[in-house]
């Protein structure tokens, strides 16, 4: 007998909502910092600054994959593929202009744009775009495609852009993270290109399927592939000849050799960096597989509302930021000295706080309406 998928699967948002609280650390960090360089630079950061950045390497791979998983679990209640494919093809297409309109305004406050950052909510909406034609093939097929983009996408790293000329675009928005001059005063950051992520959000897709699945089955089979991706990358990284642009180094310091096997890479996401993210996230999402708690209960209520908090918490995040600086009798960007770890995680646990309330309070707007535009935020 096969379990049902329930209207909403508190596991999934409570996960959701935990990696959500955990990316506005980075982003206040941003803001805040008093470090001016890369945090997982081993040649001048901290165990406690390392980490800091690390932990927040799990936000955007768990977010994609689950994004896949929710796609999934929206056919299983009995959306037609055509309707999935057109609300997939239409979502998507709305967060790419939300990334470039909405989002960026909301990093720099500035509405002429000069600098414009395609990031997560731009990946996740060409993902959404592709699998909305992904979606009329089996799942099976559609989770082997993903595999292959994660597992093989690291053969491709010898191909640079650099030699294609003027197509050079192409591959970056595919493969490279790398910054485009558009004119003089203008620049585009490529920081999320499509491969692998498309193949995170298939990956979600192909295992969403494991939430039609008795619960003690899904936990199993939840838990041994966890454990096998961290197994994979201990393997892969040890050996050290593929599955990062960044190999891992022997340091005459302890400390920093255990922090070189983990200092793996997200732009772009490397096989290693997405088997040591997702790897723990299945065994969490086996772990707490059967938990349930209140509908009040913050992780649950930010995962039920992922898009209104990602908005909320960068506009606020900057607005605390420039209330910061002018206190502080900053006036320029150049001036901007910023601060220590304390204030930045006390900054943060403020922010998550504050939002609590609205995201409370627009989960059951949500819940009792069944508006159309509702489902793009």
């Amino acid at each position: 007998m096969q379990e049902q998928p329930k209207q909403r699967i508190q596991s999934i948002d409570i996960l959701r909502g935990i990696v959500m609280v955990i990316m506005a650390l980075d982003h206040v960090r941003d803001f805040f910092t008093n470090v001016h360089y890369d945090p997982t630079d081993l040649s001048q950061t901290n165990i406690p600054l390392f980490f800091t950045r690390f932990i927040t390497h799990y936000c955007a791979p768990v977010f994609v994959f689950l994004s896949g998983v929710s796609i999934y679990l929206g056919l299983s209640k009995g959306k037609s593929k055509a309707a999935q494919s057109r609300f997939l093809l239409t979502r998507g297409l709305w967060l790419v202009f939300a990334e470039i309109t909405l989002v960026n305004i909301g990093w720099s406050f500035d509405i002429s744009m000069h600098f414009l950052v395609l990031g997560v909510i731009w990946v996740i909406g060409w993902s959404m775009i592709i699998l909305a034609a992904l979606i009329y093939v089996k799942p099976l097929y559609v989770g082997c495609f993903g595999l292959l983009l994660i597992a093989g996408h690291n053969l491709l790293d010898p191909i640079r852009a650099a030699s294609m000329g003027s197509g050079s675009w192409f591959w970056k928005a595919l493969h490279e993270s790398a910054i485009i001059n558009l004119s003089y005063d203008r620049k585009l950051y490529l920081l999320y290109p499509l491969i692998p992520w498309v193949g995170v959000m298939a990956l979600g897709y192909w295992g969403g399927g494991l939430y039609k699945q008795e619960a003690v089955v899904r936990k199993r089979i939840l838990l041994r592939a966890g454990c096998g991706a961290l197994l994979l990358f201990v393997v892969i990284r040890w050996v050290n000849i593929y599955g990062d642009l960044v190999p891992r180094v022997v340091y005459n310091e302890g400390w920093k050799t255990v922090l070189s096997f983990i200092n793996v890479s997200k732009y772009p996401p490397s096989l290693d960096y997405l088997l040591i993210t997702l790897g723990p996230a299945l065994i969490v999402l086996s772990a707490i597989d059967s938990v349930q708690v209140k509908a009040s209960n913050p992780a649950l209520v930010f995962g039920r509302v992922p898009f209104f908090y990602y908005l909320l918490h960068l506009y606020l995040a900057r607005s605390l930021g420039y209330l910061a600086a002018v206190l502080t009798g900053v006036h320029s960007a150049e001036q901007w000295t910023g601060f220590g770890l304390p204030v930045v995680y006390g900054v943060w646990l403020f922010v998550v706080i504050i939002l609590y309330f609205p995201c409370k309070w627009y989960m059951k707007f949500k819940a009792k309406r069944n508006d159309w535009w509702l489902s793009y935020l």
